[in-house]
C-alpha cells in the first residue's frame, strides 16, 4: 500500500506520523490484519525542498521522494495521500488528491474555514474515496483510561470538565522557540484557537457530548518573537485561549490553552472530571480518582496552614493493558478501514467539527459573547 506523505519535513509530520507511526509498522513486519493479509505501508515522501526530503529518505533506507504534488497524485500505484503540511497549504492539496481518487488522511485543521472543510467532506463522499482525520489524542493512555471510567458509569452524572494544556514556547531571542513561527501569525494560518480547538471539540464530543455553545476569550500574551533565522517579526496571532463549552447533556467544560504558561502539573495536559459519584483527573498517560466514598470533608480556614496532601487522597487507574503509540494505533485503524473497510467514524465531517468550534471560537472573541454551535452535516 503506497502512501504520499505530504510535510513530513515538519516536526508532526516527521516524528508522529512518518517515524513512530508508518515506519513503526515497517519495523513490525507490516499490518497483520488477522485474516493471514499483511498490508506493507510504502511511504512516498512529498515536498518543496529535495534536499530535505533525500536526507530523510537515506536516514530511514526509503526509496520514494517527490517535489511534484501532481505528478505523485497522477501515479495509479499511490492509493492513500496524507497531509502534514502548514494548514495554509492544506485545503488545496486535498482537493487535487479527491479529485485524483485517491484516500484521504490528514491532520487538523483540514481547512482554514468551515466552508472549506465541508467542502472537502462532500467532495470526498461524492468521489467515494475513504477519509480520516488524525484526533489523536482519543488513543492517548490517559484518555482511554478516563473513558474506560466513562463507559463503566464511575463518574454517576457528569457536571463539569476542567482542561488545562500548554507549555512556555520561548521568544526565540535567548532561546530558539519550540515551534515553527509561523504559528503566530494570524495570516499564515497560525494561532492556538486554530490549533487547539479542533482537539477540544473531538475530545469533549467522544468523551462527553456535542459542544452546544462556546464562550472564548483569546489573547496575544507576546507580541514579538524570533523566527527561526533570529529575525524579530510581530506576532499577530492568539497565544492563549480562555474557552468555556456548553455540552449535550448538562455538563460545563472549561479548558484554558496557552503557550505563555510555565508548566506546574503532573503531565502538559490534564482534564479534570467531576461527576455524582466521583472525580477523575487524566493527562497525557496516567489517570487518577477519587470515587464518593472515598471523598474526604476539608473546611475552609485561611487562618491554619493545610494539614493535608490532597493529592495523596487520589488513586492512580491501572494500565491494564499495553497502549501503542496514539498516532500510530490510528493509522492502523484508518489502514484497515481502506483495505477491508473496517468501521472508522473519524472522517472528513468530523474535522469539519473542529474547523467549526475554532471558527466560533474566534467569532465569540471578538464579538465577547456566546455562541451557539449549530450540528453539521453534508
Amino acid at each position: 500500500m503506497r502512501i504520499a506523505m505530504n510535510g513530513v519535513t515538519g516536526r508532526m509530520g516527521y516524528r508522529q506520523h512518518l517515524v513512530r507511526s508508518i515506519l513503526a509498522l515497517r519495523d513490525q513486519g507490516g499490518l497483520d490484519l488477522g485474516d493471514g493479509t499483511v498490508l506493507w505501508p510504502e511511504p512516498v515522501l512529498v515536498g518543496r525542498r529535495e534536499h530535505a526530503l533525500k536526507a530523510l529518505a537515506e536516514r530511514h533506507g526509503l526509496e520514494h521522494v517527490a517535489t511534484d504534488l501532481d505528478a505523485v497524485l497522477a501515479d495509479d500505484t499511490v492509493d492513500i495521500y496524507f497531509d502534514a503540511q502548514v494548514t495554509s497549504a492544506r485545503e488545496e492539496a486535498i482537493r487535487k488528491a479527491i479529485a485524483a481518487g485517491k484516500h484521504i488522511y490528514t491532520e487538523k485543521p483540514t481547512a482554514t474555514g468551515l466552508a472549506g472543510a465541508l467542502e472537502l467532506a462532500r467532495l470526498a463522499e461524492e468521489k467515494g474515496v475513504r477519509h480520516g482525520v488524525v484526533q489523536d489524542k482519543l488513543f492517548l493512555p490517559g484518555l482511554l483510561k478516563l473513558k474506560r471510567l466513562i463507559d463503566g458509569g464511575f463518574f454517576g452524572r457528569i457536571l463539569s470538565v476542567r482542561g488545562e494544556f500548554g507549555y512556555w514556547v520561548f521568544e526565540g531571542d535567548w532561546q530558539p522557540a519550540q515551534r515553527p513561527s509561523w504559528n503566530y501569525r494570524s495570516e499564515d494560518g497560525g494561532g492556538i484557537v486554530v490549533d487547539m480547538f479542533p482537539h477540544w471539540e473531538y475530545v469533549l464530543h467522544e468523551l462527553f457530548g456535542r459542544v452546544k455553545s462556546v464562550q472564548a476569550l483569546t489573547a496575544t500574551h507576546i507580541p514579538q518573537r524570533w523566527d527561526e533565522n533570529g529575525k524579530p517579526y510581530d506576532a499577530t496571532a492568539d497565544d492563549a485561549a480562555y474557552g468555556i463549552f456548553e455540552l449535550e447533556g448538562g455538563a460545563i467544560a472549561q479548558i484554558n490553552s496557552s503557550w505563555t504558561v510555565r508548566v506546574n502539573r503532573d503531565e502538559l495536559v490534564e482534564f479534570q472530571v467531576d461527576g455524582t459519584e466521583g472525580s477523575a483527573v487524566a493527562g497525557l498517560r496516567n489517570c487518577r480518582v477519587q470515587h464518593r466514598s472515598a471523598t474526604p470533608k476539608p473546611v475552609w480556614n485561611p487562618d491554619i496552614p493545610a494539614t493535608e496532601v490532597f493529592r495523596d487522597q487520589w488513586q492512580e487507574v491501572p494500565d491494564n493493558q499495553e497502549f501503542d503509540n496514539g498516532f500510530k494505533a490510528q493509522w492502523e485503524l484508518f489502514l484497515k478501514h481502506v483495505y477491508a473497510g473496517a468501521p472508522y467514524h473519524w472522517d472528513l465531517l468530523a474535522g469539519a467539527r473542529g474547523v467549526q468550534l475554532a471558527e466560533l471560537g474566534l467569532q465569540s472573541s471578538a464579538e465577547g459573547r456566546r455562541i451557539d454551535v449549530p450540528e453539521i452535516a453534508l
